[in-house]
């Protein structure tokens, strides 16, 4: 499996083992990832076991647009994208995705606010910076 990947610009982003043998790997890149380089992929995986010996049943496919992202990778491929991340202590903040280190990511949020002498809220964007060890959940919001 490590050397197919190795060889693409393919990256994990998750391997589950679940009850009955049922063995759940994710996969994505920067660019999307096709049908084609699932099936590859678990034809490689498949050629590593013995039906014989072992029974299994196999999937692999790319993460869903609902799922939360697991992997640094996840986020460099969704910059510029609006998400929503729910830290740790349950603080929620939606906003555009807008940078991405390898400890902390940006972004950027709309808040309102009342100014003084103004007789409405303004919306004010900030720049907000999250460490990945404070975040439970972050999904990409999609807009209809």
């Amino acid at each position: 499996m490590s050397d197919f990947i190795g060889q693409s610009d393919l990256f994990i982003v998750e391997v589950s083992v679940n009850p009955g043998n049922k063995i759940v790997v994710f996969i994505d890149s920067l660019k999307g990832v096709s049908i084609g380089e699932c099936t590859k992929l678990s034809r490689t995986i498949e050629k590593q076991f013995d039906r014989e010996l072992e029974d299994f049943e196999l999937e692999v496919s790319s993460p869903g647009l609902t799922n939360p992202f697991k992997v640094i990778q996840q986020y460099q491929k969704n910059t510029g994208r609006e998400i929503e991340v729910v830290l740790e202590n349950g603080q929620k903040y939606t906003g555009k995705l807008t940078t991405v280190a390898k400890d902390t990511f940006c972004i950027e949020t709309q808040k309102k606010i009342k100014r003084e002498g103004k007789k409405r809220p303004e919306f004010v964007t900030e720049q907000l910076s999250l460490a990945y060890h404070e975040v439970k959940t972050t999904r990409i919001v999609i807009n209809f």
